[in-house]
């Protein structure tokens, strides 16, 4: 029987319909092979035989007891049944109890006088000790000899018990069932390790791994099994992403170089302050990249500040020397309305230039968004495919069919999460040079720090550099946290301070979780309990109610004004506008200022209820204060208690300004799920025992070897199974995770 049919065979085949249906739906397992690779979450020991009379209290046992009697009690009116059992062993007595649909069989087997095996959960109930719901297994009348009962009870006694990622409709045990069904295809696998890298580290052949993890015999079973099924998927998937840099640079592109004297040396000349070196080393990488003839595909990492403008700016500028055109799409309009802003300012007269590689040392900057008038946008679309401007700054509308470029030689992609592999292959198909098909080079810029292992997997078809030095004349911000409920006076102290940085002539934000009236979710992070149990039944502190209170109270006499999600674009606009020119002292907004906004005179904000954001995200907000000459402040106020996990969180954030170590943080508290988020969901769909967070070794062991083995191979020639396994990864639709991006 070959691979394919035993892997790929439908679970319906073997398990039924009804149970593959539920499988199906709500598992999203389809064939034998999902199966096999859904692995127990965790496993429970069955306690060691103990005694009636000594039952230790919420601890797993497991007992050899006989039946004296059950009986089967209804409560809630009649509408409940209830089974309820007690056992002897000739020293103790012990109740057992089975509620609902789990009553039937027990009451048929459980009769007076049987002798079983029980495991469970020991607790109380009105006293006395208890077991609810445990598993059992009758002892057969026959071993009545004390040495085959005693071999019987152990079997059952020492077992590991898989626990599987269940559903509703579907229970474990349902689970293991099925799993005990479908192993004997285990056999079958196919071993996607190339066989000297297995042999080298010595790992336990593959149905061996599978057969272990599903029914182990002892833990060491269960970590061999799974060190070698991480390896598996950590290889595997960067096998393919190894593959996928590697196609990429076999694309062609037009190598950019910048023209000494020309645009980037006069935007240089200009500068009045020095690069940091760190710009420096990034921006060496960048040109390096861009000199060659194959596309560039690279991931910037920067906090937020540290200088990421300039260094896409200072590749644009040398793109247009060379003759190209550069893109730069951000994910909102508010942004991109404000990237062409600073970039213009940068340039200043440069940006009003002619020709590309004009002269005139100049060149035009174009902004391009859905919602500019018609006119404008003639303008700027008739711009573009003159060549008259070698700029051009958008949102997402840059993608649309209409947009004709006239030579389109880089892209630069702020914040890449929000943008996926199709507006990427569009792009490419805007970079028509010459009549042949040309790839534009790509620079992804980021300032959401990404551990190093998720930018492995998530990231893992692009170069990755990172800026982690702030540049001169960036202040440090000093963050402390406001315990609002144990020490009041913190808070009226906080507004004070607010207060002296308005006194002095700068301006402050105010941050809340949501924005008033009857919103119901708290915008921290959707549906998160990350404060204690009193914390949210708290409702979170609202933008409307705040900064009536404050302009009421602490406040009174500053200009306090707001800012939120559900006021008119134009609206929001205007706010910001007279914020970023000082007419308004005290911004009260949600996280709507999270992304992008820019005003240097701000120096202070005040986080209300700051145990309700994530790690990542106060960081993020922070990153709005100190942008100027002026130190920052950050104040997060917080009502958690001195000793819960949500105020450790924020000490955590008040104590270091180094966005990668706060990310590391983010990544333990929030596990890959968030961090992954939807957008490469299809990661999370193929790793079942590898964790971005804690196998950061493997990750990076993988890697290397995969980059070794696609090097030697890069069609995988003489490692067929690697291929096989790889090809039922990628489908088509699991094809689509690495891209997403």
């Amino acid at each position: 029987m070959d691979h394919v049919s035993a892997f790929d065979e439908p679970l319906k085949k073997l398990l039924g319909g009804a149970t593959a249906k539920v499988m199906a739906d709500h598992l999203d397992l389809h064939t034998v092979g999902d199966l096999l690779h859904h692995y127990p979450r965790r496993y429970e020991e069955r306690g060691r035989l103990t005694a009636l009379t000594d039952l230790p209290l919420d601890e797993h046992v497991t007992v050899v007891a006989q039946v004296s009697d059950a009986r089967v009690m209804a409560f809630n009116g009649g509408r409940g049944k209830r089974l309820e059992v007690t056992l002897t062993d000739g020293h103790g007595r012990l109740q057992l109890v089975f509620f609902g649909h789990g009553v039937h069989k027990p009451h048929k087997e459980l009769l007076p006088g049987r002798r079983a095996m029980f495991a469970g959960k020991v607790s109380v109930f009105n006293r006395k000790m208890q077991l609810a719901h445990p598993t059992y297994q009758l002892l057969d009348a026959e071993l009545t000899d004390e040495a085959g009962a005693t071999e019987a009870v152990d079997a059952f006694a020492g077992k590991l018990l898989p626990i599987y990622p269940a559903c509703k409709q579907l229970d474990s045990w349902r689970i293991a069932k099925a799993v005990d069904a479908v192993l004997p295809s285990a056999q079958e696998a196919v071993d996607p390790l190339p066989p000297a890298l297995r042999e080298g580290r010595g790992f336990t052949a593959l149905p061996e791994a599978l057969l272990k993890i599903h029914r182990p015999h002892t833990k060491a079973d269960v970590a061999a099994a799974r060190d070698r099924l991480k390896w598996d998927e950590a290889f595997v998937l960067q096998v393919a992403l190894a593959r996928r840099r590697y196609a990429d640079t076999q694309l062609p592109a037009v190598a950019r170089r910048p023209v000494p004297g020309g645009l980037l040396d006069a935007f240089d000349a200009t500068l009045p302050f020095t690069l940091t070196d760190g710009q420096l080393k990034v921006s060496k990488e960048i040109f390096d990249d861009l000199a060659t003839e194959h596309p560039m595909h690279r991931l910037l990492q920067g906090e937020v500040g540290s200088g990421k403008t300039m260094v896409a700016l200072r590749a644009m500028l040398a793109t247009v020397d060379a003759g190209g055109q550069a893109a730069m799409l951000a994910p909102t309009e508010v942004l991109a309305q404000q990237h062409h802003r600073s970039i213009t300012e940068m340039m200043g007269e440069l940006a009003e230039g002619g020709m590309l590689g004009g002269a005139e040392l100049g060149t035009k900057v174009v902004l391009l968004t859905g919602s500019m008038g018609m006119p404008a946008r003639r303008q700027a679309l008739l711009d573009l495919v003159t060549g008259e401007a070698g700029i051009v700054i958008g949102t997402h509308a840059l993608i649309e069919d209409k947009v004709k470029f006239h030579e389109l030689g880089l892209v630069v992609v702020d914040e890449q999460h929000r943008f996926g592999v199709e507006q990427r292959d569009a792009l490419r198909s805007k970079a028509h040079s010459q009549g042949e098909k040309r790839s534009p080079h790509l620079l992804v810029m980021t300032a959401t720090p990404i551990p190093r292992t998720v930018a492995m997997t998530v990231f893992g078809d692009l170069e990755t550099s990172v800026l982690d030095q702030l540049p001169a004349g960036r202040s440090p911000i000093a963050s402390h946290v406001v315990p609002a409920k144990d020490k009041p006076h913190f808070l009226s102290r906080a507004w004070e301070r607010v207060r002296e940085e308005v006194e002095n002539g700068h301006q402050a934000y105010v941050v809340c979780p949501r924005i008033g009236d009857d919103e119901e979710e708290p915008a921290g992070k959707k549906g998160k309990k990350t404060a204690e149990a009193e914390a949210d039944k708290r409702p979170p502190l609202a933008v409307l109610e705040i900064a009536e209170q404050l302009a009421k109270g602490p406040l009174t006499g500053l200009r306090v004004e707001v800012l939120h999600g559900r006021m008119h674009p134009d609206e929001k606009d205007d706010v910001m506008r007279r914020f970023a020119a000082g007419q308004v002292d005290v911004l009260v907004a949600t996280t709507v200022i999270e992304v992008g906004v820019n005003v240097p005179n701000a120096t202070a904000m005040v986080i209300m209820d700051a145990d309700r954001f994530g790690v990542s995200q106060l960081h993020q907000l922070r990153g709005r204060v100190g942008r100027g000459s002026a130190p920052g402040l950050c104040l997060l106020v917080s009502e958690a208690h001195e000793a819960s996990p949500a105020r450790a969180r924020l000490s955590a954030v008040a104590s270091t300004l180094d966005g990668f170590e706060l990310s590391r943080i983010d990544l333990e508290e929030r596990r890959e799920g968030d961090v992954l988020g939807q957008a490469q969901s299809g990661v999370r769909s193929s790793l079942r025992v590898l964790s971005v967070i804690d196998d950061e070794e493997v990750i990076a062991a993988a890697r290397a070897e995969a980059v070794e083995v696609v090097a030697a191979d890069p069609e995988l020639e003489h490692l067929p199974e690697l291929r096989l396994v790889l090809d039922a990864l990628l489908d088509k639709d699991r094809e689509e995770y690495l891209d997403k991006g």
